[in-house]
């Protein structure tokens, strides 16, 4: 487990991880890039849980995930089925997080945002827009671009459908989608593809 958890987390973090993976029996499974999730938690037909994590993330944001879903597991086995991002899960999470917001395992840079973000979790870290730049560096994937960067009335894609790039309000993107004409608002850490028009 340790030659394939070097690959994924910052070395200090992995005797914390298997630690938690030993401790509260959990079944990792790490898979290709899923679009809609970094990671999920389940319960299998044949009653045990299963974690994934996907392969694609930095080293920062796997270890948050994997701790995120860890938190699921915990919550699960001790609270039964509650709300998933409820008062349990958050209570779980920040107590198993906690061994980790430190300069030995993410960037001081990184510290403020992330030690800010467990004061209240989220159900997802990109809904935070703040620390989910800042976990990704500020660098968009490949070939992708981050919907501030797509310059004002400038065409993009995203998730197959085309969108034209509106106003900013307070902290979204106003978006036209050009199949069905409405408006829709894009969080600014949203990953587009832009398009040569």
């Amino acid at each position: 487990m340790e030659n394939i958890l070097q690959k994924y987390i910052a070395e200090k973090a992995i005797p914390l991880v298997i630690y938690l993976i030993n401790e509260h029996k959990v079944n990792l499974k790490i898979v290709n890039e899923r679009q809609t999730k970094h990671g999920d938690f389940r319960t299998l037909p044949n009653g045990k849980t299963q974690i994934t994590v996907n392969n694609n993330l930095n080293k920062h944001q796997f270890l948050l995930t994997l701790i995120h879903e860890i938190a699921h597991h915990v919550t699960y086995k001790k609270f039964g089925r509650v709300q998933p991002h409820g008062k349990e899960w958050k209570t779980v999470f920040q107590h198993l997080m906690l061994p980790f917001i430190q300069p030995d395992i993410y960037p001081p840079h990184i510290l403020p945002y992330l030690a800010n973000h467990m004061k209240n979790p989220k159900a997802s870290t990109d809904a935070d827009v703040k620390l989910s730049l800042v976990l990704r560096e500020g660098v968009a994937k490949p070939g992708k671009s981050f919907i501030f960067d797509i310059p004002m009335e400038s065409v993009f894609q995203y998730k197959n459908t085309l969108y034209k790039r509106g106003n900013k309000r307070r902290t979204r993107y106003e978006c036209l989608n050009l199949s069905n004409k409405r408006v829709y608002l894009f969080n600014q850490n949203v990953e587009v593809l832009p398009v040569n028009q």
